[in-house]
């Protein structure tokens, strides 16, 4: 018995979305090690805060990140199970769909 292919959630498109950019790879990693300020981010990425602002918005839109305020400052984290939900994306993927045997070139 197959299972039945069903198309990705709008939470895993827009975490492949966000994961499509450099910068949000960038932050992702810096976050990696620690929850870090976004005055932090913006001077360890050399980046204006408006621009930061844009790709954050973007990363906690898909849930990647979540953020805390502590007085002025907005301090930003991973979501591990968001990441979770990406992997299982790709596991089913995997394990679900058919081993394709390679394709041939015409030439050969």
């Amino acid at each position: 018995m197959q299972k039945t292919s069903s198309l990705p959630s709008a939470l895993v498109i827009s975490g492949f979305h966000a994961l499509s950019e450099p910068l949000r790879i960038r932050v992702i990693d810096l976050l990696r090690e620690q929850e870090l300020c976004v005055c932090d981010l913006c001077e360890i990425l050399d980046v204006t805060q408006s621009k930061l602002s844009f790709h954050l918005k973007t990363m906690k839109e898909a849930q990647l990140v979540q953020s805390r305020q502590e007085g002025r400052w907005i301090y930003y984290s991973l979501n591990l199970p968001q990441f979770v939900v990406l992997e299982q994306y790709f596991a089913e993927l995997r394990r679900y769909s058919p081993i394709l045997p390679p394709r041939m070139c015409k030439d050969e």
